[in-house]
């Protein structure tokens, strides 16, 4: 554990005034995000930037550096029967907190618990400038000013470099159970969405390969009751299969020579009829689709489902990945991206080509 803000600051003010371009690297284990990076541009790696800065169990709010190992994270909770919410994936065991928030990263509890972004209380920066800034707080109620700490979740670090992250932490819940039955595509969708709105303890549902998911999880008499009620086998070795739908292990997500495309769309929405294969999780809300397109053909089914659409991993990460933006929108951001990083060096083109 070590604290090598400094190293970072100086590192940052020598890039800018040298005009070199910065490639901000935790563990790596999201490389595979966004568009290709700079291969001109240098590596800021926090990889060493790592340990918990602060932990009160008892307020439920941790700190900790953004180059610590989500597993690290984790580890420390569980010793207090505390876990993180918004369940971040792990794309490997050097997966750190900063990049989940980087790329706004949440599990299979999403729906429910809320995202990374809604679960982060205050972050410390660097800017372009080599400043480093303090923005939030380790409260909840915390509204001076503009919420620039949620800002960073899916900003892939063009804003600057986050060196600290706080949150609110939960304690796990006291039993989990998954439910299992065969289901078609066409059906669960309705389905899911009449399970989600019943006021019961339900932190999972998906669907893949003609089954549908459902993970009930909080206080062991409300799971009990609910499997009793609900239709559905329960499901052995239930836990392994939402880590695996978590960290992108199941067998659905295996293999890059199929490009992986990322829907987030309306819950209620249809699925669009197209070769290839789905996983819809999310109770609907998150849809997975494997299959060759381009980003023009499924922007226009995406926005016809009330949402959008990415590349998120596999196929030509030269051109653009991310759906694209209104030209109000792109100078909103522009305007932001140039508050904090006027000479553009960090990250550049790894979000969009044009910012």
């Amino acid at each position: 554990m070590a604290d090598m803000t400094q190293q970072l600051q100086e590192q940052v003010l020598q890039a800018r005034s040298n005009g070199q371009k910065l490639n901000i690297v935790g563990g790596g284990s999201k490389a595979f995000m966004g568009r290709a990076a700079d291969s001109d541009a240098e590596t800021l790696s926090l990889a060493d930037h790592t340990g918990i800065v602060e932990y009160h169990p008892v307020e439920l709010v941790l700190t900790v550096r953004a180059g610590t190992p989500i597993k690290d994270i984790e580890a420390a909770l569980a010793e207090e029967g505390q876990c993180l919410h918004f369940e971040p994936p792990r794309f490997g065991s050097a997966s750190t907190i900063g990049g989940t928030l980087a790329c706004n990263l949440s599990g299979p509890a999403r729906p429910w618990s809320g995202s990374v972004r809604d679960q982060v209380l205050g972050v410390r920066l660097l800017n372009g400038k080599g400043e480093h800034l303090r923005f939030g707080g380790q409260v909840m109620k915390n509204v001076a000013g503009y919420d620039v700490s949620r800002l960073q979740a899916g900003a892939m670090g063009t804003l600057g470099v986050i060196t600290e992250v706080s949150l609110k932490v939960m304690p796990k819940p006291a039993a989990t159970m998954t439910l299992v039955e065969d289901m078609a595509m066409h059906e669960v969708v309705d389905y899911m969405n009449r399970r989600a709105g019943e006021s019961k303890p339900i932190t999972g549902a998906c669907w893949v390969d003609g089954k549908v998911y459902l993970r009930l999880s909080g206080a062991r008499s409300a799971v009990e009751a609910t499997a009793d009620k609900w239709s559905g086998e329960v499901m052995e070795n239930g836990d392994d299969f939402w880590q695996q739908v978590r960290d992108l292990q199941h067998d659905f997500f295996a293999g890059n020579d199929v490009p992986l495309w990322r829907f987030s769309v309306d819950s209620t929405a249809a699925t669009p009829n197209m070769e290839g294969n789905w996983f819809i999780d999310w109770a609907g809300s998150q849809r997975w689709y494997r299959g060759e397109a381009t980003l023009s053909d499924l922007e226009p089914l995406a926005k016809a489902a009330g949402g959008q659409v990415s590349l998120f991993r596999g196929g030509d990460r030269s051109g653009e990945v991310m759906h694209s933006q209104p030209e109000a929108l792109k100078a909103i951001q522009r305007r932001v991206k140039n508050s904090f990083d006027p000479d553009g060096i960090f990250n550049p083109g790894r979000l969009y080509s044009w910012l």
